[in-house]
């Protein structure tokens, strides 16, 4: 997460605009097939006003469908990929598109000089910004009705996906071959790069080949059967003269996302203090240091703000940020070097950080489906080359990320915060966390041997919260979402009118956790792992923080069992044992001119009779001494390894680590 900042973009049109050309890809580009904004002579317009408007949704697409001559399956993945099917009640989108089928009408800065070149004519490039213009002019409904009811929303991006078809010379029909309309698809992205229109049109025809069902914002359950017999003729593409950006060395990134090299500043800006440098430290990952987790933020602020913030050397930085309107990848930093993003060094020595736009109490508008796919397939990406477990424990949140010393507990960060949507995006990675953590059928065993993951669903789980703003600066509050968070409350006792459990690191006056959008006190988030410590009607108990916690349960309904774990207890004879925010090395594993780093215990400990899961069991106990920007310290740039074990575990809503010689590593059937 980063800082707040006044330049923030509000959930409207008008705050989007300025910088939308760039969310599209646009900015300087040439639109291509996106000239043909005018209607051809006499052509006839699609009949969008006789569809019911409180029809069901599944009925409205289809009969969008037939008037525009769109086939179905098209026009349903078009739509979830733009919207999620989803409505968000008639406002615009973060880069104020309209409805299901996202119908853009913004306005540039300067309308009349976009260009930025004197001229007094019309950026053409204003026409991806206006598609509800060409879209009244094809259907003759009125703009605002486009806006807001959702048939005709529906059925004018069929006629604009039509209207694409007709425009590039081929034939449009329901019976017309699915794979047949990818040069419209890649147009109706509204983007002149290549990559980008590219991706947006394979991600389009992916849905179609996997089929998706789901159930709206609007309570109405949508259904795309799978069709893996499609094929999209990815040829067409050559047809509507799109702009390619130039390859760049540094990109560590699939070809197919078409990445772009922004560099993160490496600069000394303060002589004569060599420590007066930023905004990352060079070194030689995996060689010096593991790469072991990759780290999900959310920006707190506009991409255009991002951009400017990670090119300062007076910042931090991070290896990647991702766009909502369209999932682009700039990246900054090498995965070879350490970005500052973590607020956790030892967590920074051995991780990537993705940055994705978006504001953490806005109920998820942000977090497009767009950006959840692109940020899968660059996560999936990196894990292979750098051997990153794709689970919760190592592609984490930034909530997720201890503080370094108790101090530092109560000021860490809560991104990607409650509607990160987890289970949906480890989905997209391949690796669902609904599936069951062994082959065998799981029998319920005894309490305190059995181990469970949090999969709470999101869309559907009610979970109360306080505190979401329509802005960055939570000036203007709304009500949280009711029907969507990826967490379980923990409680004290087995009862929705029992208090939440303390945190006394988050809230060292008293301990209580609330229902605030930013408190991550007392939430089992999806994907974290327990040790059942007993069970009560539809409630479970489990072990966190130290102390016992509760969640509804009821059935099973929100965990899945996990074979195969490792567990830790406090050594025999030890009351309790302490946890860390870190995992340094030993006093005595540092050279004369490196100063012992601190290892000092957080305000939490493991009380005897307590088993927590092991996230790893293999962590590096290690410390970078990265001090100045030209090696000017004896011994900098060093990398300083312990011969003392930590492993990591989870504990509660973040990680925490613990020494090996505090605990034992057991089993779940060794506490039966």
């Amino acid at each position: 997460m980063l800082i707040r900042s006044s330049r923030t973009r509000t959930f409207s049109a008008a705050a989007a605009s300025a910088g939308l050309l760039a969310g599209l890809g646009l900015g300087g580009l040439g639109l291509g097939g996106l000239a043909n904004a005018v209607p051809a002579s006499g052509e006839p317009r699609v009949d969008c006003a006789g569809i019911p408007a409180d029809a069901p949704l599944q009925e409205v697409f289809g009969a969008a469908s037939r008037r525009a001559g769109v086939p179905e399956p098209v026009l349903l993945a078009v739509s979830y990929m733009e919207s999620r099917w989803d409505s968000h009640d008639g406002r615009p989108s973060t880069d104020g598109g309209y409805g299901r089928m996202h119908l853009t009408d913004v306005d540039l800065p300067d309308a009349r000089d976009a260009k930025g070149d004197g001229s007094d004519e019309p950026d053409p490039q204003a026409a991806a910004l206006h598609t509800i213009d060409r879209a009244t002019d094809l259907t003759g409904l009125d703009p605002s009705r486009l806006r807001t009811d959702t048939a005709a929303n529906i059925c004018a991006g069929a006629a604009l996906l039509a209207d694409h078809q007709r425009g590039l010379g081929y034939a449009v029909g329901t019976d017309t071959a699915a794979g047949a309309w990818y040069g419209a698809v890649a147009r109706y992205s509204g983007s002149g790069e290549h990559a980008a229109a590219r991706r947006f049109a394979d991600q389009v025809f992916a849905v179609i080949s996997d089929g998706e069902a789901r159930r709206t914002d609007s309570g109405d359950r949508v259904r795309l059967a799978a069709n893996a017999a499609v094929r999209p003729q990815r040829g067409q593409l050559a047809e509507l003269d799109l702009r390619h950006a130039s390859s760049e060395e540094q990109v560590d990134c699939p070809p197919r996302l078409g990445c772009e090299w922004i560099p993160a500043p490496y600069e000394w800006y303060g002589e004569p203090d060599p420590r007066a440098y930023g905004n990352h430290d060079v070194a030689d990952r995996p060689r010096d240091m593991d790469i072991d987790y990759i780290v999900i933020h959310n920006t707190e602020t506009s991409y255009d703000n991002t951009i400017d913030l990670v090119t300062n050397p007076r910042y931090v930085s991070w290896q990647y940020s991702l766009r909502s309107s369209d999932g682009h990848i700039a990246q900054h930093v090498t995965p070879d070097d350490v970005a500052w993003h973590a607020g956790n060094w030892y967590v920074n020595m051995h991780s990537i950080g993705l940055e994705h736009e978006g504001w953490a109490a806005q109920n998820g508008e942000w977090f497009t489906e767009a950006m959840y796919q692109t940020s899968a397939t660059l996560v999936r990406h990196l894990a292979r080359r750098h051997g990153v477990p794709l689970d919760r424990a190592h592609v984490i949140g930034h909530d997720q990320v201890p503080g370094i010393l108790p101090a530092y507990v109560r000021g860490m960060h809560w991104d990607t915060g409650p509607f990160w949507d987890w289970e949906h995006y480890f989905d997209l990675l391949g690796a669902p966390l609904d599936r069951s953590g062994g082959a065998d059928s799981v029998v319920p065993q005894a309490a305190g041997s059995e181990v469970v993951r949090v999969v709470p669903g999101y869309e559907g789980n009610s979970q109360p919260m306080t505190g979401c703003s329509t802005d960055g600066d939570a000036l203007t509050p709304v009500p949280c979402a009711d029907d969507r968070a990826n967490f379980l409350y923990l409680r004290k006792s087995p009862s929705h009118d029992a208090e939440l459990v303390d945190d006394i690191g988050l809230h060292p006056e008293d301990g209580q956790s609330t229902t605030h959008v930013s408190d991550i006190g007392a939430r089992a988030a999806a994907g974290h792992e327990f040790v059942v410590a007993g069970r009560q009607g539809d409630w479970t108990k489990v072990w966190y923080l130290g102390n016992e916690a509760w969640f509804h349960d009821p059935d099973g309904s929100d965990t899945v069992p996990v074979r195969g774990t490792q567990l830790v207890v406090p050594r025999a004879g030890r009351d309790s044992v302490p946890v860390y925010g870190r995992a340094y090395p030993e006093e005595s594993s540092y050279p004369d001119e490196i100063p012992y780093q601190t290892v000092a215990p957080l305000q939490y400990s493991i009380e005897a009779g307590q088993a927590y899961v092991v996230g790893d069991a293999r962590i590096q106990t290690d410390y970078y001494y990265a001090k100045t920007y030209d090696d000017s310290l004896p011994g900098d740039h060093t990398q300083v390894v312990g011969d003392d074990r930590y492993y990591q575990i989870w504990f509660g809503h973040r990680m925490a680590y613990v020494r090996a010689a505090d605990v034992d590593l057991v089993s779940a059937a060794a506490l039966r």
